[in-house]
């Protein structure tokens, strides 16, 4: 199996291209993305065709859990077609499990910025999922799902519950983020009993209305050094309380993401994708 292992802000993938759908991926997403035994990846990703856009992408976390969004993953689907020089268009639509996502390519000389489309954030507790206790009163905007706060390890914890196609929770602290004790404390909030799915668990500092620090514990997957749809959800929970204006740099231990929304429509994500090798799975 011919495989090409790719980067986005640390964010690392193994991409296959294929067009078999009866494979058992979960099982080949845990062997390959082992970091001891497997090539060593935060995801597999898989590059198919669509009868509804120009490709499809579907994308496993290590647990062999399939995700429904992974803006990252999207931006390094988009770097391994633009190499295969697949499009010939400066637009590329993908679908996914969160619906059809446009990835812009801007063209300067040898080099191409990227831009995905992560969708239109979500609230609802369906949408998230959610299941918020009868009668609760943690929960300060219900509309927004905003200030729902949790006790884990005696910490009290105030989530921000966004969907971006999947489920996150955001929390804003006072502290430097390479302080908080994310191994310990973000696999209980990942398995809280009110999410259905899980969630992804992002920690955030605010240094000012134009950036923003945060580290990301990923469903699935545990810290990675970075995560798109969790800087869309930061960015998303951040304008609700007003601390930005439309447009934030977010940086992350693997480096820096940039997301863009107008507080309406589809959130938009830009940041580097690179390849890193090719090779051959045996199985």
């Amino acid at each position: 199996m011919d495989f090409t292992k790719l980067q986005g802000a640390g964010n690392d993938f193994i991409l296959v291209e294929t067009n078999k759908t009866k494979e058992d991926w979960s099982a080949v997403a845990r062997a390959m993305c082992d970091r001891h035994y497997g090539i060593g990846a935060d995801g597999l990703l898989l590059l198919l065709p669509s009868a509804k856009a120009d490709f499809r992408m579907r994308m496993f976390n290590p647990d062999g859990g399939e995700a429904e969004a992974c803006g990252n993953g999207l931006r390094c689907l988009a770097k391994y077609i633009v190499d295969k020089n697949l499009p010939p268009q400066s637009q590329i639509k993908i679908e996914t499990m969160a619906g059809i996502r446009v990835v812009r390519l801007d063209r300067t000389g040898k080099s191409v910025e990227i831009q995905t489309s992560m969708g239109v954030p979500q609230f609802g507790a369906s949408d998230i999922p959610v299941e918020i206790e009868p009668g609760s009163r943690r929960l300060v905007d219900i509309k927004s799902m905003l200030g729902y706060t949790v006790v884990i390890d005696g910490r009290e914890l105030c989530l921000n519950l966004v969907s971006m196609g999947n489920p996150h929770a955001v929390c804003f602290c006072p502290q430097p983020v390479a302080r908080f004790l994310l191994s310990q404390i973000g696999p209980k909030v990942e398995h809280l009993a009110i999410f259905p799915q899980r969630t992804n668990f992002e920690v955030v500092n605010m240094i000012n209305q134009g950036q923003i620090d945060a580290r990301v514990w990923e469903r699935g997957a545990g810290e990675t050094l970075a995560c798109g749809s969790g800087a869309g959800a930061i960015a998303v929970a951040a304008q609700k309380y007003g601390y930005i204006d439309n447009k934030v740099a977010i940086a992350l231990p693997g480096g820096v993401l940039k997301v863009e929304w107008d507080g309406v429509g589809e959130v938009f994500l830009s940041g580097p994708a690179e390849k890193v090798f090719t090779g051959v799975w045996e199985k």
